[in-house]
């Protein structure tokens, strides 16, 4: 059965195939798992989608956000086999590994150096060589000679995490929301301001405990598995948003947003936001536009209980 490795909701990229690795338990090793997969990279409202997709099921087990600049695809130089690849981060000491699938090795350096270019700056046109497109009926048997290699000694690796408009929320907590983000910032210039800051563990705790109304419109962003229960107290909620918010997860992904918002690569992401594309040239720049946007949706919301 053939899958569509382009049928996603963003636009694709690139895709070509690669299976997954795991780390062995209690070993150095990675262990290459034989299913046969693809890495799709995609563009989803101006943000960069890296996934991994199953060939045979079209299911994607691996879905990953990545900003402009913090994320890399590295070779590991340990494997004696040659074609297992790391994906490494800035902002986080998380590792996926991967191994390429196709018969021929032809094309893994083009493949990897397009990959690493888009991630580097998504508006970046992808460069192919024609003298590496090899036949139709070459590439047609690709897969049926990939063979799965040996386990590949590394250094100790950090266990991997991962990372997923409320559905449901009203526009005035969206407005209320955006006010009491825009109100977080005390800093008078861009050196100083860091998101890491604004988001702190000790902001948003004090954001829970002092807007309880406004926390269900938080409850669709959550893993299914730590929504609050319908009749679980203010103060069990307020645990279970703060025991998320300080996950390393958590903290990587604002860690990731500031870094990225201080390329000026997330324009088409900013405007998806509903915010102009100066947003997207610094942290300061972004926060503004949100305070804008808030007291701009506030004072509609004024005019018409007026009206």
């Amino acid at each position: 059965m053939s899958i569509d490795l382009t049928n996603t909701s963003g636009r694709t990229i690139l895709a070509f195939k690669a299976g997954r690795s795991f780390r062995r338990a209690g070993t150095n090793f990675v262990d290459a798992s034989p299913t046969k997969g693809a890495i799709v990279l995609t563009n989803e409202d101006g943000l960069i989608h890296f996934m991994w997709k199953d060939r045979t099921t079209g299911e994607v087990g691996e879905d990953l956000i990545l900003f402009p600049g913090d994320a890399k695809l590295e070779k590991v130089t340990q494997s004696s086999w040659g074609r297992t690849y790391v994906l490494k981060f800035e902002s986080s000491d998380q590792k996926h590994f991967f191994w390429l699938q196709d018969s021929s090795t032809l094309r893994d350096e083009e493949f990897v150096t397009n990959l690493n270019r888009t991630l580097a700056d998504p508006n970046i046109i992808a460069i192919w060589d024609a003298r590496n497109v090899y036949p139709a009926s070459e590439a047609s048997t690709s897969a049926a000679g990939t063979s799965t290699p040996q386990p590949s000694t590394i250094q100790p690796i950090v266990p991997e995490t991962s990372d997923s408009t409320p559905v449901g929320t009203t526009p005035e907590q969206l407005v209320q929301l955006r006010g009491i983000v825009s109100s977080m910032t005390g800093f008078t210039s861009e050196d100083e301001l860091l998101l890491t800051d604004v988001l702190s563990s000790q902001n948003l705790l004090q954001l829970f405990q002092s807007h309880p109304d406004l926390l269900p419109a938080l409850f669709p962003h959550l893993p299914p598995e730590l929504i609050p229960s319908p009749d679980a107290t203010p103060q069990q909620v307020v645990e279970i948003l703060q025991r998320t918010t300080n996950s390393p997860p958590f903290r990587s992904a604002v860690a990731q947003l500031d870094r990225a918002l201080r390329t000026g690569a997330l324009g088409e992401f900013v405007r998806s936001l509903g915010l102009p594309e100066t947003a997207a040239t610094g942290v300061s720049a972004f926060l503004a536009a949100i305070a804008e946007q808030a007291r701009q949706e506030g004072g509609t919301e004024e005019r018409m209980e007026e009206d």
